[in-house]
């Protein structure tokens, strides 16, 4: 974690005035690590032992009026001196200073591991005007242009920057006591989401869905509460840091400011359980356990951005609310910061190894990314603003490469799928069931694949490409509009179009295995039907084929159907034919006999046999089963009823085994599956 999160790290306390103040004359400091020691000037000293003055925490009688030292700094503020030799009134350069250094010191003595500020508010009010009157009085001294500076007015100088650099130092540890007061505190409604646990699925059925289900936008006001302090808290850190920033002392202020929030998101993250992995790391996991860091990184991911980033911006805008711009700029670096481990997380990702199944996952990441992007507003500054949605396009990219490699992987595989074992029964296909629930969910994305798609087609340069594949998609792509004026085929639906013809043609294929052509039917018709239906189902996948294309295909099936019915029941047919049994104006009894004989034969024979083959669906097995029945029932019901008077006593039942409603029945008993009907029926 302190690697992966090693940009969210951010050191360094208060240590010495920035660069604007480094010409201050006689400035003593020492560093100690984070203390700060700062000695008195010599100028200070004889100040001090003129007024006998000591560090006893009281002020000196000038300031019960402090209203006189803030008149006596303005009108020396505010008056031109020109070319005149000034000099700093002397109840500023001894009274006014010891009195803010008597305040330093009551606060430094109070014994609280807590802050100290904020117990008395007319005293920091006080404290704070104070402090800022200094800052005037600096800022004018070295910036306007005396003809001459006494010796009186670099001592005033030297004094004013010790002194104020004191209780700036004050204010930074007091700052940083109140950022540390309340740390980032996950409630429970915060997303828990342990490190090595499952994501949600889609509550339809784990088997029938595989899209990760992310939180809701209306979950945005859950942390309202964002990031946890009280506003009592929040108020004086606001006066605060408005008093640093307008003393000059911007760069402190913001760097402890950073340090701690930045170490607030870094335990959140710990919290929620985001943790790094390398792409050796990514390499090594079995892909259960990937796909368990990938749902994490989601569900933070998105808790992140949806519900803390607001949270903390608002926040920012409390803290620095007099300094609008410096609020924007802290809080882009930092969600900058913590964006960038999520984006390297993504990278490592999209370098793993790519296999049909990792499709949605990959997918759910470029909608976490695409709804990032919708996120980055005015909020950030226009220059991270800028970096962060250049970064997270480049990341984009390789995902949606990766994705789109991944789904090209199901267009292999069913390719090389050359099973020369046939399905028994006839029943559908796994290969089929696997494809048809596989395209059913990708077209749940069908966005995010359209511009996957999109992407790579532009990529792969399909226009130029000089092979059959890419000549193919390519009159895809410059096909007419349809004839009820809808556009041509977008990327992903060209992409789906060719799995499809890829899969008839396996398909067919896989149907001549089976030595029986009514099987082969039996088998088209399974695996059609099955296509058929799922297109029907899914009016995203049904809208990118087109009607046309179900058209087809249900014409297909009809004729799949007269086959079947043609290879099977036309020699039963043959045998309840009317035509050859006269003779001379006479039936022949013997050719009758052999028909009837012939007819049972025949009949048992498929019943026997189709009766153990499989039809799964209802709706086409009802078919299958009326339409047999219109055929070769009322044909058998005439043939019996005109032939039956010349077949006498028991030779009648030897023949005519079955009566027309027995034929029924049978038939009925077809595509069950059940090798056992017929003999159960005589028994």
């Amino acid at each position: 974690m302190e690697k992966f999160l090693a940009n969210l790290d951010s050191s360094g306390s208060f240590a010495k005035k920035k660069s604007d103040n480094a010409g201050h004359h006689h400035i003593h400091i020492r560093h100690t690590s984070d203390s700060i020691d700062i000695g008195k000037s010599d100028g200070q000293e004889k100040v001090d032992q003129q007024n006998g003055s000591s560090n006893d925490g009281h002020l000196p009688q000038e300031a019960s009026l402090p209203d006189q030292f803030f008149e006596e700094v303005d009108r020396f503020v505010s008056d031109d001196h020109g070319s005149k030799t000034s000099e700093i009134p002397k109840c500023i350069d001894v009274s006014f200073y010891k009195m803010v250094e008597s305040m330093i010191v009551k606060y430094e003595s109070k014994e609280t591991s807590s802050a100290k500020f904020g117990q008395n508010e007319e005293q920091d009010a006080l404290f704070l005007e104070s402090l800022k009157c200094i800052s005037k009085l600096i800022n004018k001294i070295t910036t306007d242009q005396f003809s001459s500076r006494s010796s009186n007015l670099l001592s005033s100088l030297n004094n004013a920057s010790i002194v104020l650099h004191r209780g700036m130092s004050l204010l930074d540890e007091e700052f940083r006591l109140l950022l540390d007061q309340r740390r980032i505190v996950l409630d429970s409604k915060t997303p828990k989401t342990p490190k090595h646990s499952s994501f949600n699925f889609s509550s339809q059925s784990s088997q029938d869905s595989d899209r990760c289900l992310l939180p809701d936008s209306t979950e945005s006001n859950e942390d309202e509460g964002f990031p946890n302090f009280s506003t009592e808290a929040i108020s004086n850190m606001n006066k605060i840091a408005t008093a640093m920033v307008s003393c000059g002392y911007e760069a402190e202020c913001c760097m402890a400011y950073t340090c701690f929030r930045r170490n607030a998101f870094r335990e959140v993250l710990n919290k929620l359980g985001f943790d790094s992995i390398t792409i050796d790391d990514a390499h090594r996991m079995q892909w259960e356990s990937l796909e368990r860091e990938i749902g994490s990184w989601i569900s933070i991911f998105k808790h992140c951005y949806r519900n803390l980033f607001p949270g903390e911006r608002k926040f920012s805008d409390a803290i620095f609310s007099e300094y609008p711009s410096t609020s924007q700029r802290l809080f882009s670096e930092l969600a900058a910061a913590v964006i960038t481990p999520f984006l390297s997380f993504s990278e490592v990702i999209a370098l793993t190894k790519r296999s049909a199944e990792r499709l949605f996952k990959f997918l759910d990441m470029c909608e976490t990314l695409n709804d990032l992007l919708t996120t980055i507003d005015d909020s950030y500054s226009k220059e991270i603003s800028q970096d962060l949605t250049s970064e997270i396009a480049v990341v984009k990219s390789q995902l949606a490469e990766a994705a789109a490699s991944i789904f090209c992987e199901l267009e292999n595989s069913i390719k090389s799928d050359q099973g020369r074992t046939p399905v028994p029964s006839g029943q559908v296909h796994p290969s089929t069931r696997y494809t048809m629930n596989y395209l059913k969910y990708a077209c749940e994305y069908r966005d995010t694949l359209e511009e996957v798609f999109r992407f790579h087609h532009k990529n792969e340069g399909f226009d130029d490409a000089p092979n059959q594949e890419n000549h193919d998609i390519n009159e895809h792509l410059t096909e007419m509009p349809n004839d009820d004026g809808t556009p041509k085929k977008s990327p992903f639906a060209i992409e789906l179009i060719a799995v499809m013809d890829l899969l008839d043609a396996n398909l067919e294929m896989k149907s001549r295995l089976y030595r029986d052509p009514a099987l082969r039917y039996v088998f088209l018709m399974n695996n059609g039907r099955y296509i058929l239906q799922k297109i029907k189902g899914s009016n995203e996948i049904h809208n990118m084929m087109g009607v046309t294309w179900c058209r087809k295909r249900s014409t297909q099936l009809r004729q799949y159907h007269k086959n079947y019915q043609r290879e099977t029941w036309s020699r039963v047919l043959q045998c309840i034919s009317h035509e050859g049994l006269q003779a001379n104006g006479k039936v022949v009894k013997a050719v009758l006999k052999e028909r009837f004989k012939n007819f049972n034969a025949l009949f048992e024979e498929i019943h026997r046999t189709q009766s153990t083959w499989v039809v799964s669906d209802e709706q086409l097995q009802s078919e299958l089963r009326v339409s047999i029945s219109a055929v070769v029932t009322p044909a058998y019901r005439s043939f019996v009823g005109r032939f039956k008077q010349y077949l006498e006593g028991r030779s009648m039942d030897k023949y005519i085994k079955y009566q027309p409603e027995d034929i029924e029945t049978l038939i009925d008993e077809l595509f069950d599956g059940n090798p056992m009907s017929m003999g159960r029926r005589r028994n």
